[in-house]
């Protein structure tokens, strides 16, 4: 038997809507805007890709390697190292549409755990806009 009181609860992290095509590019465009104005010289390029209500959003970098790294130790060239790398991506966090275009949930991309995680926006909401999504994930760019 079912106990009184217990309900429906809104999850910000579950759920979503599909995301339209028309709302696909312009959240991609929003997204690559904000980006180049706000981090233009951190990264080599952004990757904004959708799977059907949530949107992922990836930086690619040009990566240190000291001179005094082998990667010889790898069995790769110096070459092949640096291009891997290049072609890694930087995961930076995902957001999940509701049917609003400026009210999003955000998961942030964790390293320690190899997942995204439900996160707060920086405006300490669990909502917010794609821009404000790709600021609080740019913690991966700043270094």
């Amino acid at each position: 038997m079912p106990k009184k009181g217990w309900g429906w609860v809104y999850d910000p992290h579950s759920g979503g809507v599909k995301i339209p095509p028309a709302v696909q590019e312009k959240t991609r465009k929003r997204i690559l805007d904000y980006a180049q104005k706000k981090y233009s010289g951190k990264f080599t390029k952004i990757d904004v890709r959708f799977r059907n209500q949530l949107c992922y959003f990836d930086a690619y970098t040009e990566p240190y390697v000291s001179p005094e790294f082998d990667p010889n130790i790898l069995g790769e060239s110096r070459e092949d190292y640096v291009e891997r790398l290049r072609n890694t991506p930087t995961h930076l966090g995902r957001i999940r549409y509701f049917g609003d275009e400026n009210r999003w949930s955000l998961a942030f991309y964790t390293y320690s755990h190899e997942k995204y995680e439900p996160s707060v926006f920086n405006n300490g909401t669990f909502h917010g806009t794609p821009e404000e999504a790709f600021e609080t994930c740019s913690v991966y760019l700043e270094g």
